[in-house]
């Protein structure tokens, strides 16, 4: 029981269900243009090592980074300490390797039987970046939220790289795209701007999470001698960096939905087919406006909260366009 609070099982399904809400836009695409995309057999089995080698990285990148958080957490958060409490380090640290070899193993099976080193490249570069985070760069301004907002990222573009690795999009004629719909499932998944706009999106809602929670847990911080936002910077400052990073996922959406609206016929369709992303822009507007007034730990949780709904409400497009078709 311990051990799934230590590996926060609640994170890992989030990523599951990124990578299996970012596969539906795929079979979204093969049901508008009735077109078979992936021509490899075994594909789906592939996919879902892929999804739980990246599970297993993430619940390793867990484990690492309450291992060397020890002394921050029992000042932060107390009730949640489990590491020397209920843990032992060594124990700890040894499943953190375990988890990170099998990951690991994943990866070398699926770049060898798809010829490609990428999905290689990424667990690697993603297992390091995690272990560094953990022990040096998240005591340090800026780099340390960037590089978990990056790694966020990294969860739709290795998604975007598997499928085009496994993949063959058919060529589709302008015939074809009679819907708005299907003209956003061209645009969006044929030239992976989907892949893209997630990737985006993932990124600056994490970036402002991880400034929140330094905000959070500013007081151990300063006990540790780090060098976060808030203790550089300050609580003011810092909330308007997270701020300006929270309105760039709409400022983008807006902008490119306005470029390509021209190309389709009526406003409120096209409104229609985007309502769970519209949702999403609103949650991010309220956390934005809740940003600003907080001030005590438990509003800024609920800021945080109302960041991780946007996110999950924006991975039910393809369920809702589903429900479209």
């Amino acid at each position: 029981m311990h051990f799934l609070r230590l590996i926060r099982p609640v994170n890992l399904l989030i990523i599951a269900f990124t990578m299996y809400s970012t596969r539906l836009f795929i079979h979204i695409y093969e049901l508008i243009f009735n077109s078979e995309i992936f021509k490899k057999n075994g594909e789906e089995f592939d996919f879902f090592l892929l999804v739980f080698s990246t599970v297993l990285i993430g619940a390793a990148g867990n484990i690492i980074n309450d291992y060397f958080d020890v002394k921050a957490d029992r000042i932060n958060k107390p009730e949640k300490l489990i590491i020397t409490k209920y843990i032992n380090r060594k124990w700890a640290i040894l499943s953190h390797w375990i988890i990170n070899i099998i990951a690991f193993g994943i990866a070398l099976y699926l770049s060898t039987r798809n010829n490609t080193f990428w999905y290689v490249f990424i667990h690697l570069l993603s297992i390091n970046l995690l272990w560094f985070y953990s022990m040096y760069f998240k005591r340090r301004p800026f780099i340390g939220n960037f590089i978990i907002a990056s790694l966020t990222a990294l969860v739709p573009i290795l998604c975007g790289v598997h499928f085009y690795i496994q993949s063959e999009f058919p060529t589709v004629g302008i015939q074809e795209i009679q819907t708005p719909l299907s003209y956003w499932v061209f645009h969006l998944i044929n030239n992976g701007h989907y892949i893209i706009l997630l990737a985006f999106f993932a990124f600056s809602s994490n970036f402002a999470r991880e400034i929140i929670k330094d905000i959070e847990d500013i007081e151990g911080d300063k006990i540790l001698h780090s060098k976060t936002l808030p203790i550089i910077y300050g609580v003011n400052k810092s909330k308007f960096i997270a701020s300006i990073v929270l309105l760039l996922s709409p400022l983008f959406f807006i902008i490119l939905f306005l470029l390509k609206i021209s190309d389709t016929n009526s406003i409120i369709q096209n409104l229609i087919i985007f309502i769970p992303v519209l949702i999403t822009l609103l949650l991010e507007i309220i956390s934005l406006s809740l940003l600003v007034k907080a001030i005590s730990k438990k509003q800024l949780k609920t800021v945080g909260l109302t960041i991780k709904l946007a996110m999950l409400m924006g991975l039910l497009l393809p369920f809702y366009w589903i429900l479209l078709l």
